[in-house]
């Protein structure tokens, strides 16, 4: 029997700063850059480390680019 995995992601999937990276095509340290200066897509702090981003605030990110 084979098993497989679903690795499409949702407008609500919450992603870590490495995959929000892969998703921008950008660098990390990049991602970490813009998020300090505020010109980054929108992220969410959860406690005092975690930070997550949905995937729908990066595709209007990438859009909002785009113009």
């Amino acid at each position: 029997m084979e098993t497989t995995t679903d690795t499409t992601l949702q407008a609500g999937d919450l992603l870590t700063e490495r995959e929000a990276a892969q998703v921008l095509k950008t660098a990390l340290p990049t991602l970490r850059n813009w998020r300090a200066q505020g010109k980054g897509p929108r992220f969410r702090k959860i406690g005092e480390r975690l930070v997550r981003y949905h995937r729908a605030d990066l595709l209007a990110f990438t859009q909002g680019a785009e113009q």
